[in-house]
């Protein structure tokens, strides 16, 4: 272990060229939903509270759908580390024709939800947002899918930062869509919420798009290749993809849904728990998008180095991952513990809101170095070819723990909203330290 921290810092440039992009396009794709709550809160507590709502639902089931593709981080990042150019190229093509027959399987299930939160007693003013809402994000999930392969693909063979400029220049289609769908500028009708799932669903047409031509201007070096092999897929590579992919989706699918059930619980109780919840959760999923990014890249690079035949590579390049996200993670907690008021100042003014929120966010501030941790020990892991133990441990703290603690704090204590948070917090803790010890066992130089 000594001489992995040694080999860290050689290993900190490296990963911070790849972290870095990869990062900042995470933090570009949650700008997309903290620009939509912002447009959102214009209209009123209750459609900032639903726009969170439908995403809550809408996202789970569809990032679940996109993990079925992080086992292209380690085939590609294997294959690649390898330079085997070839096997790279034919998991892209396994891995795009997936991601189109999951598309319409999330769509059915998406559209299966919106009776569930019906059923569940979801504010009948709510629901009458939610509802056309989630629909108008529909409208995006081929284009959701397809970008989740090529980008894949495009930071597994170390060409990340096409993936950043998709997002960061997304961003401008979305506000754009927005302001045109949601207010009725440009003779557009004025459709309120649904104008923003509009608007998202475009972005992600365009990000899709920008992503295709990234693969293609880099497969000019090669002539083309990538467009003379067949495109048929292969069932084997499809059914590894699979098997990579599905504990890595069941994992996303178990925190997914706890955030999901959560807000509908906080939907439960009134409006300005529900627009108070929304910010935090906004909040702590915009900080995620750093250790997110990091994690992605730890994929990749301890991959790699599995590839070229370096366990002890592939050992440094996860512990320099997690360094860099305890750092970021730590300063973000101190933040939102030490100035909630202006954090929550920026998405609405209503003072019964603020108030409550600030009470959340110093809450939150409890888990984000645990946060961070988790994700970035599973992507670590993914690079070796465990998605198992994450998935584990998700199910283990948010369902065994997380669940019940959350249920007790806030109904049966009656803490409301604030019981929420605790049992968010004291889930995120116990899979963060949960998952450390995973990797410290696992990440041992042979």
């Amino acid at each position: 272990m000594a001489m992995v921290f040694r080999n860290i810092r050689g290993e900190l440039v490296p990963m911070l060229r790849l972290a870095a992009p990869l990062a900042l396009a995470e933090l570009g794709w949650t700008a997309m939903g903290m620009v939509d709550s912002i447009m959102a809160g214009r209209l009123g507590a209750a459609a900032l509270g639903a726009g969170s709502l439908g995403n809550m639902m809408v996202y789970p089931v569809a990032i679940c759908a996109t993990g079925m593709l992080l086992g292209m981080d380690t085939l590609v990042a294997q294959s690649h580390g390898a330079r085997d150019h070839m096997d790279s190229r034919r998991t892209l093509v396994s891995g795009v024709w997936l991601g189109l027959a999951l598309a319409p399987v999330a769509a059915v299930a998406i559209l299966g939800l919106i009776p569930v939160l019906r059923a569940a007693g979801v504010n009948p003013h709510v629901m009458t947002l939610v509802a056309p809402y989630i629909r108008a994000l529909l409208w995006g999930m081929p284009s959701l899918m397809l970008y989740a392969a090529f980008r894949r693909y495009l930071q597994a063979v170390d060409f990340a930062k096409p993936v950043m400029f998709a997002l960061v220049s997304a961003n401008l289609v979305n506000i754009a869509g927005n302001w045109v769908l949601m207010f009725g500028h440009w003779g557009a009708p004025a459709l309120g919420l649904t104008g923003s799932g509009l608007a998202t669903s475009i972005a992600r047409a365009y990000m899709a798009a920008f992503l295709l031509g990234a693969v293609v201007w880099r497969e000019r070096r090669s002539g083309y290749l990538l467009f003379h092999i067949s495109w048929r897929p292969s069932l084997a590579r499809v059914r590894r993809l699979v098997t990579l992919g599905l504990p890595a989706a069941s994992q996303i699918m178990f925190e997914g849904a706890v955030f999901g059930i959560v807000s509908a619980l906080a939907a439960r109780l009134d409006d300005v728990s529900l627009a108070a919840h929304s910010i935090a959760v906004q909040v702590i999923a915009t900080t995620f998008m750093v250790p997110l990014g990091i994690s992605s890249a730890a994929a990749v690079r301890v991959g790699q180095a599995l590839g070229r035949k370096d366990p002890e590579g592939a050992v440094t390049a996860g512990w320099t991952a997690l360094l860099f996200s305890g750092i970021f993670m730590s300063v973000a907690g101190v933040a939102m513990f030490a100035a909630p008021g202006a954090i929550a100042h920026i998405f609405i003014r209503d003072p019964a809101v603020v108030a409550l929120c600030m009470v959340l966010l110093r809450i939150a501030a409890l888990l984000e170095l645990f946060d961070g941790f988790q994700v970035v020990a599973t992507g670590a892991l993914r690079g070796l070819g465990d998605t198992r133990s994450p998935m584990l441990a998700h199910f283990a703290g948010y369902w065994v723990v997380g669940l019940p603690v959350t249920y007790v704090f806030c109904f049966s204590l009656g803490w409301g909203v604030r019981g929420i948070w605790v049992g968010l917090t004291s889930a995120i803790v116990l899979i963060g330290v949960w998952l450390m010890i995973v990797w410290a066992r696992r990440a041992r130089p042979a």
